[in-house]
């Protein structure tokens, strides 16, 4: 077995020892929840959406298209996994292609688990002229936020507990982020 397959069945398997926490029509009513407040703070602001690589794409696409305003959707690539399950240092692989300065600039994460990301492309933003930035996420993981990270986001779908996640965008080693739900690890797998 090759290192590709064998991650899959690490994957599919921690997927087995796993939980619901939401399924997709919780998803929804969240995602409609947050596009409605979006809607309504961000409407004549013609906001640039960044969503933060690769698990705020799924999230990202469902929220753009519940927007009922005029906007551009870029993104940025930031990661402190590389792979891995624990983060680690910021590792920036792609900037914004579109320019932020004078903009009204989104960032949207998959997650708000230490903060460390989104304020390091917050930072990013506001170093390069961006005139105000906001920050919106999926999930907003109830724990202590690292020292520098965001402490919580302008816009918010679910809450969870500090637990392992899984679905939606959010991976282990690359695999399930498409899983159509918000699964966690039963704690006696972990």
């Amino acid at each position: 077995m090759n290192l590709i397959e064998n991650e899959l069945k690490e994957a599919e398997d921690l997927l087995s020892k796993s939980e619901c926490l939401y399924d997709q029509k919780a998803i929804d009513q969240a995602i409609d929840r947050v596009a409605q407040e979006m809607n309504e703070k961000l409407g004549s602001k013609n906001p640039l959406l960044l969503c933060v690589m690769n698990g705020a794409v799924i999230f990202t696409g469902q929220l753009a298209t519940r927007l009922t305003f005029p906007l551009q959707i870029d993104y940025v690539h930031v990661t402190r996994y590389q792979g891995e399950i624990e983060g680690r240092e910021i590792h920036w692989v792609a900037e914004p292609s579109v320019d932020v300065k004078d903009r009204t600039i989104v960032i949207v994460e998959d997650i708000l688990d230490l903060g460390l990301t989104l304020a390091a492309v917050k930072q990013h933003c506001q170093a390069h002229g961006a005139k105000e930035v906001y920050c919106a996420a999926l999930i907003d993981k109830k724990r202590s936020r690292a020292i520098g990270g965001v402490e919580r986001c302008d816009f918010t779908g679910l809450f969870v507990e500090d637990r392992f996640l899984l679905g939606y965008g959010l991976d282990y080693k690359g695999f399930l982020r498409n899983v159509p739900g918000i699964y966690a690890v039963k704690p006696e797998y972990l």
